[in-house]
């Protein structure tokens, strides 16, 4: 590959691109993320090449594996473009037909197509599917076109003009005030204004900075750093040289998750692109700057996602946080000035320079501008990754890109931000999602973990599900965090076991004020969250297990009993084959009994009896 030297030479190779690559040419792209990975994607990107050299459309259909399209629960995805026809779930046997009648002669494949999980209505067009269609795809919207590992790819949509002009204008001073105009705030979480940062760690004493990109995404369920990774590199590498120039780094770090191997891949591969290119490297486009990147992989604890622990990670030593009276800003990595953000707010920082930044603002409310990305699970019809403008409702987000409840089941509850967020009550649906409202509400931003849950949840065993993840995760250097997760857990499992009092619900509500007062970082600051803001919205579903032995979403087994309903059983003998502890009797045709001191309460006599003859006590 020739080397970029310049402006020009750039400009150059992003016109070549372009020329190859006509808006207009018929091309077909295969969603190459982990989850498309998992469920067969490879197989069938192969079995379309075959197709494509058997019929001899190999010169004319271009073929793209490229990043995850966000709707993960649909794959294996392809979709034919420039006319965007979609066709989820795609199997090997399926290609064919698809390149024989979409490709080749244009028809619609209506037996493959996406149908509305409410309506049941075949939708043909990726832009027409409302879980796409009302959304807001500034940062993600290049995932379902580009090959990941191609640089060419990522000038043809304009990839490293940013930082092109940047570095002609060539005052890191200037790019500092652009990114605090555009009031970009970290996604890591915190939700720090990103300029500030970059101010802090530019002013900082040292002989050298370092520029360290968080990829240690630890959540459970969330995925949108490891999406970006994966599907547009380019771009993370692109905001992290702008960031290097503007607080005057020449050494930038990725630490990634071990548990993140298709994302290392990639990046190491657009890394090797763009230092073939000069774009990565000494003298960056002739200016003289120079900035390169390594990649170091984390080893699976969830608190080396805070600052503190993944520099000392970084340098060898224990993950364990540190007291922040030392900005890392001022002392981070090696105790030299160290800016640390995460990736979906280095994928960010190029869109400020390409539109510029009251255009970046534009988009958002007051205290939060842009777009956020959220990984979308739980009790939802559309699971996946989404991208909405900050501002927007949760009632629109969980209804109108998520497509509401599965089943006509009631709402009961979102749980934002992570494993330390906040669980909020359907009174609370429409609240615009930004830091700020968030964060006033009990729960937090995070880095846009958002789990939907129905009536069939209890509240009291989330909070439990997640105290003890991060009772397990806690690194235990400080004792509130410490101990007092340990005094949580042990009090919910009281609860949940039918054994609780008030005692142990005012042994929480004390227990985890000490720990947001006194932890010493942020995972033992905000783990409390989970028990704070479920008792201040569903406090009656611990008074329910504690007062009346009760479980009110019917999960905590030693509170629920099973019985037959004798005027809807018709003696099926369903759930006589399917109960494992044969606490079930009964004649075929006659109305059955269920033991209850047999019955383990596994539940599976409920899911299979279609006269909901089976109930829950």
């Amino acid at each position: 590959m020739e080397r970029i030297a310049n402006p020009t030479d750039l400009e150059a190779r992003r016109r070549a691109a372009i020329e190859q690559r006509p808006e207009d040419r018929l091309k077909i792209t295969v969603c190459g993320g982990t989850g498309c990975q998992a469920t067969g994607c490879r197989k069938v990107a192969a079995r379309l090449e075959r197709v494509l050299e058997q019929k001899g459309l190999k010169g004319e259909v271009e073929l793209t594996i490229t990043g995850c399209h966000g709707f993960c629960e649909q794959g294996p995805i392809v979709v034919i473009r420039p006319r965007g026809v979609f066709y989820p779930k795609v199997k090997e046997k399926n290609v064919e037909q698809i390149v024989t009648e979409t490709v080749q002669s244009g028809r619609i494949i209506e037996a493959l197509l996406y149908r509305d999980p409410v309506s049941g209505e075949a939708i043909p067009f990726e832009h027409e599917i409302p879980f796409y269609k009302e959304q807001l795809r500034k940062i993600f919207h290049q995932n379902g076109h580009l090959d990941p590992e191609s640089l060419d790819d990522y000038l043809a949509v304009g990839g490293y003009d940013a930082l092109a002009k940047v570095l002609e204008q060539g005052d890191p001073e200037a790019v500092i005030d652009a990114v605090s105009a555009a009031g970009l705030r970290g996604r890591g979480g915190g939700g720090f204004l990103t300029g500030r940062k970059w101010a802090s760690g530019r002013k900082a004493p040292g002989e050298k900075r370092y520029v360290i990109c968080n990829a240690d995404e630890g959540d459970p369920g969330a995925f949108m750093d490891r999406s970006l990774l994966e599907g547009n590199p380019h771009a993370v590498i692109e905001g992290m040289l702008i960031g290097a120039f503007a607080v005057g780094s020449e050494q930038g770090y990725v630490y990634v998750r071990h548990e993140y191997p298709l994302a290392v891949q990639r990046l190491s591969a657009a890394m090797a692109a763009a230092r073939e290119a000069g774009l990565l490297g000494k003298d960056i486009l002739g200016t003289g700057f120079s900035f390169d990147i390594s990649i170091n992989r984390g080893g699976g604890a969830f608190v080396c996602g805070e600052s503190t622990a993944l520099m000392a990670s970084l340098e060898g030593r224990p993950g364990e946080p540190r007291a922040k009276y030392v900005h890392t800003v001022e002392q981070g990595l090696h105790g030299l000035p160290t800016v640390l953000n995460n990736v979906e707010t280095w994928a960010n920082v190029p869109m400020i320079f390409q539109g510029g930044p009251q255009a970046y603002a534009s988009v958002g409310t007051d205290h939060s501008k842009g777009t956020k990305i959220f990984s979308l699970v739980g009790k939802i019809n559309n699971t996946g990754l989404v991208e909405v403008p900050m501002g927007i409702t949760l009632r629109d987000v969980i209804w109108k890109v998520g497509g509401g409840i599965p089943g006509g089941r009631e709402f009961k509850a979102v749980q934002t931000g992570g494993p330390s967020g906040g669980c909020l009550p359907e009174s609370m649906l429409d609240l615009p999602v930004d830091f700020k409202r968030l964060t006033d509400a009990g729960s937090m931003m995070g880095s846009g973990g958002m789990i939907v849950m129905d009536d069939q949840t209890c509240m009291v065993d989330v909070a439990r599900y997640f105290i003890k993840f991060l009772s397990d995760e806690s690194c235990g250097k400080c004792v509130p965090c410490r101990e007092g997760l340990k005094a949580c857990l042990a009090a919910l499992d009281r609860i949940c076991g039918g054994r609780g009092s008030e005692d142990d619900i005012a042994l929480l509500e004390q227990t985890g004020q000490w720990m947001t007062d006194a932890s010493l970082c942020a995972l033992g600051g905000s783990a409390a969250n989970p028990v704070i803001s479920t008792l201040r919205h569903f406090r009656h579903e611990y008074e329910a297990h504690v007062h009346e032995g009760r479980c009110p979403g019917g999960v905590c087994k030693e509170l629920i009993t099973y019985a037959i309903d004798a005027q809807k059983c018709n003696g099926c003998h369903v759930c006589v084959k399917a109960c494992p502890s044969d606490a079930i009797t009964g004649e075929k045709k006659q109305v059955h009994t269920l033991e209850a001191g047999a019955c383990i309460k596994c539940g599976a006599c409920v899911s299979v009896c279609k006269q909901d003859a089976v109930v829950r006590k």
